[in-house]
C-alpha cells in the first residue's frame, strides 16, 4: 500500500478532500497536518473563493471543528454547500450531517436524507450507514427496515464497523430481514474486531446467552471487558452483573457494585436500579436506604418501571425517605400505566389512605409526568 494511498484514506477519515498533490491545496494540507492552521487557511480560503470544491470542503471542515478559526456552524454549512453543489461527495455527507443535527441550519431530516443519498450513491460508506439509520427510524424518508438493511449491508461489506453493528442488530431483532442469531453474531464479531464498543458488548451478550454462538462464559467476559475498556455504560453494567453472579469471573459483590456505579454515573438506568438494590440489601456496601432511594429516584425519573415501583414502596413505608402517600401514589401510578398488577394493587391501597386534596396532587404529578414523558 503506497504512502499516497494511505494519505488519501486518512483524508477520508477526517472528512477532508483528497488533495490534488500539487499547488496551493497541497501546501495547505501539509500545513494543516503540521497543525499550522493559519497557513492552511491562507492557502485554502482564496482557492475556495475561486470555486475549488476541495478547498471549499477543507474550509468547511475547519469552521465545523473550530480549527484555526472560531467554530462557526453556519459558515461551515456555507462552504460545505458550495462544494456539495459541485458534486463533492464528502461535502454532501457533511451537509447531510449538519441538517440532521441542526447545526448551522434548521434541523431538517428531509434535507439530511437528500444529501446523504447523494453521498451514498458516490460510495461514501458513512453516508450509507447514516441514511440506513434514517430509513430504520423513518426520519426524512418513509420508514423502511428493508431499505435500511440494504444500505447497512453496502457499508458493512466495505468494512464500516457501525454499519456492521447495525446490520447485526437488524438480524438479531428481525428488522427488515429474517431473524437470525448466528448472522447477528457474525456481524457483531466483524464490528467488534474493529473496536466498536456496542458490537463488543453485543457479542459478549451473545456468548453469555448462547445466541448464535455456543454459550461460553469466558468469551462473554472477554468481549464485555473489551467494551468496558472503552467506557460503554451498558457493558459496565453487564460487567457488574457478571461479578455479581460469578459468570466468567470469581463472584465479588464489591466488584459488582464498583462497575454498576461506573455505569450508573453515566446515567444508565438499569445500573442505577442495581446500585440501589445493592445499597438496599447491603451487598457490596454497607446497607444504606437513603443512598438506595437516591439511585432508585435517578432510575425512576428515566422511566425505569421496577425503580418506580420500589421508590413507591419506600415512600409508602418511609424507608430511606420521609413517609409520603402522595409520592407513593404517584410512583405506583406510573408503574401501573404498564398494567403491572402489584403497582395497581398498592396504588389502590394508598389511595384509601389519602385525602381528596392529596389525591388531586398525586394525579397532577402523574399527569405532568405523562405529558413530559409520552409513551413510545
Amino acid at each position: 500500500m503506497t504512502a499516497k494511498f494511505l494519505l488519501m484514506l486518512l483524508l477520508m477519515s477526517l472528512h477532508l478532500p483528497a488533495v490534488s498533490w500539487v499547488g496551493r491545496h497541497e501546501e495547505g494540507y501539509i500545513a494543516f497536518q503540521k497543525g499550522d492552521y493559519a497557513t492552511a487557511l491562507q492557502k485554502w480560503k482564496p482557492l475556495a473563493e475561486e470555486g475549488n470544491a476541495d478547498a471549499q470542503l477543507s474550509l468547511g471542515a475547519m469552521y465545523d471543528k473550530g480549527q484555526g478559526v472560531p467554530q462557526d456552524y453556519a459558515e461551515a454549512v456555507k462552504w460545505y454547500r458550495k462544494a456539495a453543489d459541485q458534486g463533492e461527495a464528502l461535502a454532501q455527507h457533511n451537509l447531510g450531517r449538519m441538517y440532521q443535527a441542526g447545526r448551522g441550519v434548521t434541523q431538517d431530516y428531509v434535507e439530511a436524507a437528500k444529501w446523504y443519498l447523494k453521498a451514498a450513491d458516490q460510495g461514501i460508506f458513512e453516508a450509507q450507514q447514516n441514511l440506513a439509520l434514517m430509513y430504520e427510524k423513518g426520519q426524512g424518508v418513509p420508514q423502511d427496515p428493508g431499505e435500511a438493511v440494504r444500505l447497512y449491508r453496502r457499508a458493512a461489506g466495505h468494512g464500516n464497523a457501525t454499519a456492521q453493528y447495525n446490520l447485526g442488530v437488524s438480524y438479531e431483532n428481525g428488522l427488515g430481514v429474517a431473524q437470525d442469531s448466528a448472522e447477528a453474531a457474525k456481524w457483531y464479531r466483524l464490528a467488534a474486531e474493529q473496536g466498536n464498543p456496542k458490537a463488543q458488548y453485543s457479542l459478549g451478550v451473545s456468548y453469555d446467552l448462547g445466541k448464535g454462538v455456543p454459550q461460553d462464559d469466558a468469551e462473554a467476559f472477554k468481549w464485555v471487558r473489551e467494551s468496558v475498556r472503552q467506557g460503554y455504560a451498558p457493558a459496565q453494567h453487564k460487567f457488574g452483573a457478571m461479578y455479581a453472579n460469578g459468570k466468567g469471573v470469581t463472584q465479588s459483590h464489591a466488584q459488582a457494585l464498583r462497575w454498576y456505579l461506573r455505569s450508573a454515573k453515566q446515567g444508565y438506568a438499569p445500573a442505577q436500579h442495581d446500585v440501589a438494590m445493592m445499597y438496599g440489601s447491603g451487598q457490596g456496601a454497607k446497607q444504606d436506604f437513603v443512598e438506595a432511594s437516591k439511585w432508585y429516584r435517578r432510575a425512576a425519573l428515566q422511566g425505569h418501571g421496577p425503580a418506580q415501583f420500589t421508590l413507591g414502596m419506600m415512600y409508602y413505608n418511609g424507608q430511606g425517605v420521609p413517609q409520603d402517600n402522595v409520592q407513593a401514589h404517584f410512583w405506583f401510578s406510573l408503574k401501573a400505566d404498564g398494567g403491572d398488577a402489584e403497582a395497581v394493587r398498592y396504588r389502590d391501597i394508598v389511595a384509601k389512605l389519602m385525602t381528596p386534596e392529596q389525591m388531586a396532587k398525586a394525579e397532577q404529578l402523574a399527569s405532568k409526568w405523562r405529558a413530559a414523558n409520552p409513551a413510545p
